[in-house]
């Protein structure tokens, strides 16, 4: 009868465990086994292997053949180390203590890498982890902040607006100040261009001073006026005196 080492498969679906068991090998799968050694589930990371190695050497060393997986399963745990080093024992080519001493070293030594994965496989998930985390407290403050904006109520906004107000005033009144200023220093240069015009303009007046004479020389015209008008008073004496030289005349005439 052909013996085989081989998986056995259990558990629900997509979570498989599998049985490491010794069967026959017309048997099915999952049917009908001799003895089961260990378990194997790969759903964990690493995979987790329970198996006990000296009954699986034990069947190995009485013809037992593993099947692929089966082999791999074994070969990791030293299963495979110990058989070959118990082969050596029965064939006198080493002593049971040489080989028990060996393999505990590798064993040793197989522990110490288990140890250094599971460290640099942890230390993976933990980087991952935060990275995760990282990036779904960016993603949640971004919603919040869009909340908040979205969520604000628009009075907020009138204290920009006057601010605004103010700094559009506050650019007007600069504005107006300037063009007061520049119309100030305008008027100033006119100012300073117009006053030697200015200056001389008391010529003309020399000139109209100098014609003064004429309007004075007309001046006896209006002076003569009072003249015409004390004629008649001159006159009147003559008058007067008139009957006195009528009178002398009617004496000489008697």
């Amino acid at each position: 009868m052909a013996v085989k080492i081989r998986l056995a498969r259990r558990g629900r679906k997509k979570k498989a465990i599998y049985d490491i068991v010794v069967a026959d090998a017309r048997a099915p799968r999952d049917g009908r086994f001799i003895e089961k050694l260990g378990i194997y589930n790969p759903g964990t990371n690493p995979a987790s292997i329970v198996l006990e190695a000296d009954k699986a050497v034990d069947w190995l060393l009485k013809g037992a053949q593993p099947t692929d997986t089966a082999r791999s399963i074994l070969q990791h745990e030293g299963v495979m180390l110990k058989k070959h080093l118990q082969v050596g024992v029965i064939k006198g080519a080493i002593t049971q203590e040489v080989a028990d001493s060996r393999f505990d070293e590798w064993k040793g030594s197989k522990t110490d890498r288990k140890a250094t994965a599971a460290d640099s496989i942890s230390q993976k998930k933990d980087s991952d982890k935060q990275a995760r985390l990282e990036a779904e407290r960016k993603v949640s403050q971004t919603r919040a902040e869009a909340i908040a904006k979205k969520n604000a109520p628009p009075v907020e906004e009138a204290p920009e607006v006057e601010e605004a107000e103010a700094g559009v005033d506050t650019v007007a009144e600069e504005v107006s100040n300037e063009a007061v200023a520049d119309e100030t220093a305008a008027e100033e240069t006119a100012v300073e261009e117009t006053a030697p015009v200015e200056a001389a303009a008391p010529a003309p007046v020399e000139t109209a001073a100098a014609d003064a004479p004429e309007v004075e020389a007309a001046a006896p015209v209006e002076a003569e006026a009072p003249a015409t008008v004390e004629t008649p008073e001159a006159e009147a004496p003559a008058s007067t005196e008139t009957p006195a030289t009528d009178e002398s005349a009617e004496k000489k005439a008697e």
